[in-house]
């Protein structure tokens, strides 16, 4: 593996996949001698939740005004319900 010019480098899916680092997780990175650790990062007072900051994206997002009979008319991609409807 190999860094990159801009100083990144690819965690490999099972490492992500064991450590739970999803998208947007904050790591640390501590340094030991001839070698570095990472770890997700210790949340602190004041820190978000990763969910907080999805919703803080999303918020706003929606702006034509549906009942919920249109949105659920759209998800089915105009097939009836199990009731016929």
């Amino acid at each position: 593996m190999q860094i990159t010019s801009k100083g990144q480098v690819t965690i490999p899916q099972e490492i992500r996949n064991a450590l739970g680092l999803l998208p947007h997780t904050e790591v640390e990175f501590e340094v030991s001698g001839d070698h570095a650790r990472i770890r997700k990062a210790k949340r602190t007072e004041g820190t978000g939740v990763r969910g907080r900051r999805v919703l803080g994206l999303l918020r706003g997002a929606a702006d034509a005004r549906m009942s919920t009979d249109e949105i659920m008319a759209l998800t089915r991609g105009g097939r009836a319900d199990k009731n016929g409807k």
